[in-house]
């Protein structure tokens, strides 16, 4: 997994602003992202993110792109 494959799944949940985990769950599941998307999801604190760069801090061992 990377974090494009991740920002392909979530990016809508920070259309309105800032995105809890749960808003970033819930579009990775409308987007039908794979299982491991999900558990990557799961693993973050349960707070919200006012942007992308907020949830790469969380991620730093998440490779950007294969």
């Amino acid at each position: 997994m990377t974090r494009i494959e991740l920002l392909d799944h979530v990016e809508t949940a920070f259309d309105g602003g800032p995105a809890s985990r749960d808003a970033l769950l819930a579009a990775a599941v409308e987007s039908n992202a794979r299982p491991d998307v999900i558990a990557l999801l799961h693993r973050l604190p349960d707070r919200d993110f006012r942007q992308l760069r907020d949830l790469w801090k969380e991620m730093a061992d998440v490779p950007i792109d294969a």
